[in-house]
């Protein structure tokens, strides 16, 4: 970099002064799903739907809060997504070979997004 060049890549905040400052406000959109990612959600979800009547009631809960960030029409930041299926791999993989195909169904989905 040359004396007095500036090169910026991702977010760049400047702040002089002032008070309260807590963060920044992000107005990036989220992105529809391609058809591809949105079948092996839709899948997924199913799969959820059902794996969540047999696992205890903290598993269920962590299931419930997923599905409808997980929801293919879901409008969430890819970030959110990725946390969704990353919280239900972690339930699957506690319910022995009945999570099995929904840990594979969210490594497919994770690598599909770009985010394994």
């Amino acid at each position: 970099m040359m004396n007095g060049d500036s090169y910026y890549f991702g977010d760049n905040v400047t702040m002089y002064g002032g008070t309260g400052n807590t963060g920044m406000v992000k107005n990036a959109a989220p992105t529809a799903l391609d058809p591809e990612v949105r079948s092996a959600v839709e899948a997924l979800t199913a799969q959820l739907r059902d794996l969540r009547t047999q696992v205890p009631p903290p598993a269920a809960q962590t299931i419930d809060e997923s599905l409808p960030v997980l929801a293919p029409d879901a409008v969430v930041q890819p970030q959110a997504r990725t946390r969704a299926l990353m919280a239900v791999a972690g339930v699957a993989a506690t319910a022995g070979a009945l999570g099995v195909p929904i840990v594979e169904a969210v490594n497919g989905i994770l690598r599909l997004l770009g985010a394994q």
